[in-house]
């Protein structure tokens, strides 16, 4: 053989070779988890520089940290849909790929994080603008709808520098992989609880229902008008029993269409429906506030009146009004 024919055939046994290698590298691509699934992680994050915990679903973790303390805050596995920017880009990359099962650590750097710092962020305000308890370097302020921390109070002068307190620091970011979710209502419960931190009984199922169409005329008849005609259609519909913590939720009450057109749109549901159910009992048909019959007798036994004078008096304005 050719020095020539070698040379081709060493050419043609490394294209092999990388194609071989691109191929496999494509099937482990597809294997394990992939954008669009719903998963549950357990994860925390720390600052890379000190291992400060900035986040954690861990249970022990927040109590050796005092997060424990904060109210009305658990500590749980977060579920999560992947490629929906629900966590770091760096920890779904890592994620996707992945057996469930499997834990696993990546560096985000600040700039994905929390920003780089900002020199112009940092501002010199009049301490006016600051209420008199928070003049004092490290206080936590909001100024003209900005929140930053006060560095330096000098007269009637502050430096307050309006960086996130976390800018320019790289994450690091540890996960496990719990669980994927495929159970529907589930996966609606998971994204409901990136708003809202509350446990709402809700189900998923089908419902016919009529709805009215636009019947277009033929067009052969210039002069006939649009007619409709009612068809029975199905909705695939989320119920969730509605509850007074719910109804009182400030971020709800703002942001229900918001929450409800995400939870459509990734679960390919048609529509939302929140039901309240008032249970029986209790007071009687005229009980409550004001009070029924038995309770205005009451009343006006209690009441130091004479009921003939009341009576006289009401019979006086009448005579008095038609005269």
């Amino acid at each position: 053989m050719s020095e020539e024919q070698e040379a081709e055939a060493a050419d043609d046994t490394q294209n092999e070779q990388a194609d071989a290698e691109a191929d496999e590298t494509q099937e482990e691509a597809t294997d394990g988890l992939q954008e669009g699934d719903f998963v549950r992680v357990n994860y925390t994050a720390r600052t890379a520089e000190d291992g400060t915990v900035v986040d954690t679903t861990d249970p022990e973790v927040a109590e050796e940290e005092g997060l424990d303390e904060e109210e009305g805050r658990e500590f749980e596995p977060r579920t999560i849909v992947l490629g929906s920017g629900h966590i770091f880009e760096s920890v779904e990359d890592d994620i996707v790929g992945k057996e469930v099962g499997h834990s696993g650590s990546t560096t985000i750097p600040a700039a994905e994080a929390f920003g780089e710092e900002d020199p112009d962020e940092v501002k010199t305000v009049s301490a006016n603008k600051i209420p008199e308890d928070e003049r004092y370097p490290g206080a936590h302020v909001n100024v003209d709808g900005q929140h930053g921390h006060v560095e330096t109070i000098i007269g009637g002068r502050a430096r307050v520098d309006f960086n996130h307190p976390l800018a320019g620091e790289d994450m690091e970011y540890e996960y496990e992989i719990v669980e994927e979710v495929e159970d529907r209502v589930e996966q609606a419960q998971g994204l409901i609880a990136m708003y809202l931190d509350a446990e709402l009984d809700m189900w998923i199922q089908t419902d016919e229902v009529e709805e009215e169409t636009v019947v277009e005329p033929d067009d052969d008849d210039e002069d006939a008008e649009p007619e409709t005609e009612v068809e029975t259609v199905e909705k695939d519909t989320l119920y969730i029993e509605s509850t007074p913590q719910l109804a009182m939720n400030q971020q709800w009450m703002f942001q229900k269409q918001q929450i409800a057109q995400n939870v459509m749109d990734t679960l390919d549901l048609d529509r939302v429906i929140i039901q309240e159910t008032i249970e029986g009992g209790g007071m009687g048909p005229l009980g409550g506030m004001m009070g029924g019959a038995g309770d205005l007798e009451a009343a006006i036994d209690d009441a130091d009146v004479d009921e003939d004078e009341i009576l006289e008096e009401l019979q006086d304005e009448a005579e008095a009004s038609e005269e």
